[in-house]
């Protein structure tokens, strides 16, 4: 689980070339995944939201992929730069058949930035779509706290464990990108 937040950083927002790069390659893979993790959080909130640092993680992308689509997912990631990257938890049992894809891109100031991609395979997920891409829904996101995610103390997640506690739909409600008080 993520460890506490320092409170005395709310307010920091996520630079924008690391939104931009996660929504182009995000939206070259829209069709083929279902968006998991910060990203998910992103897409449920409300257009034009404030891109908090603590609100929704934005330091990697996690998607899912049903099996018939994983060649073409790779496929787009090779030609658009990314390399298959080796972790600690590639050759761990696992029912989702974990693996990592990177790029590195050279940003304006000759400064470099990492995109990554964890891509996990599943076939069952149930999902919601939202602002034109796939997510998986967030009850079941939730349950993904426990064991592939780890920023659980992100202010999406724990606006959305609230609404869902009192019976709300998350999908659109704007305390997923709201600083709490």
């Amino acid at each position: 689980m993520g460890a506490p937040h320092n409170i005395k950083r709310y307010g920091e927002v996520w630079p924008e070339f690391r939104i931009q790069w996660g929504l182009e390659i995000l939206e070259k893979l829209k069709n083929k995944v279902i968006i998991s993790g910060g990203w998910a959080w992103h897409f449920m909130s409300e257009t034009g939201h404030t891109e908090y640092k603590h609100a929704h993680d934005h330091k990697d992308i996690d998607v899912f992929v049903k099996k018939e689509n994983v060649a073409e997912v790779v496929t787009i990631l090779l030609q658009e730069g990314f390399q298959k990257v080796w972790t600690r938890y590639d050759h761990l049992p696992s029912e989702e058949n974990f693996r990592r894809y990177e790029k590195t891109v050279e940003l304006e100031n000759e400064k470099f930035h990492r995109i990554t991609i964890d891509f996990f395979e599943r076939n069952d997920l149930e999902i919601v779509e939202t602002n034109g891409f796939t997510v998986v829904r967030p009850d079941i996101l939730l349950s993904f706290y426990r064991n592939i995610h780890s920023s659980d103390k992100c202010w999406a997640v724990m606006a959305a464990k609230e609404l869902l506690e009192k019976g709300i739909d998350p999908v659109g409600n704007p305390l997923l990108s709201k600083m709490p008080k």
